[in-house]
């Protein structure tokens, strides 16, 4: 494991409010989250916590408030700059994991180098899909994958680009007591072991046991 530096911030947010239909109707704790740190984003259903975790993304704009990535106002970049940057700095990981299922397991990692415009490293590749024990499945296509593997490869799509800051988005909702907690060891340990910060956004109490850290969504109105 190398030398992280954990005073390094790589997700800092200001006085963020979200507005829907025209209406703001949630705050965003301000949030500081070092290198290999966690933190769980709860609040139950229709708080805000999604549309938080698009807005930390670059994906859904703020009405007002700061988001600095990896010391980067995302918000005052233009669409495709801010596109460039999420792809090399930030790391997704959906309920619905997004693979091709056309596409090989190596396929669909490779393509999140791809769009972001980075060339993809096979040296990084080869230890990821080690270390989150998929080399056996690496040229089977998505489709023909089980449901458990399907997760841990959008993990590793979410890692493959080295960000600053990966964001996860209700990844325990439909999982049971142990596979949640397997999932969830695994999302610490492995952005922890590269030097990213995590963010949950979840409803899910159980996640709160396994982060650092966890702050509370605030409805307005």
């Amino acid at each position: 494991m190398h030398q992280i530096n954990i005073d390094k911030l790589a997700l800092s947010t200001r006085a963020v409010t979200l507005s829907r239909n025209g209406k703001v109707f949630a705050r965003l704790p301000d949030l500081r989250a070092s290198a290999g740190r966690s933190l769980a984003v709860v609040g139950v259903s229709g708080s805000g916590k999604t549309t938080a975790l698009m807005a930390l993304a670059g994906l859904r704009v703020p009405e007002q408030g700061t988001v600095l990535v990896d010391g980067i106002d995302i918000w005052a970049l233009k669409a495709r700059e801010r596109d460039r940057f999420r792809g090399r700095h930030i790391g997704l990981v959906f309920q619905s994991f997004h693979l091709v299922d056309a596409l090989s397991v190596s396929a669909n990692v490779a393509l999140a180098s791809q769009c972001a415009g980075v060339k993809p490293d096979r040296v990084r590749l080869d230890q990821l899909l080690s270390r989150l024990g998929l080399q056996d499945i690496r040229a089977s296509r998505a489709d023909r994958i089980s449901h458990g593997q399907a997760q841990r490869v959008a993990v590793l799509r979410a890692l493959i680009n080295r960000p600053a800051l990966v964001l996860a988005d209700e990844p325990t909702s439909a999982l049971d007591d142990d596979n949640a907690a397997a999932l969830l060891g695994l999302l610490k340990d492995v952005c922890a072991d590269a030097g990213a910060a995590l963010i949950v956004a979840t409803h899910d109490r159980r996640v709160t046991h396994w982060v650092d850290d966890v702050v509370a969504m605030e409805r307005l109105g």
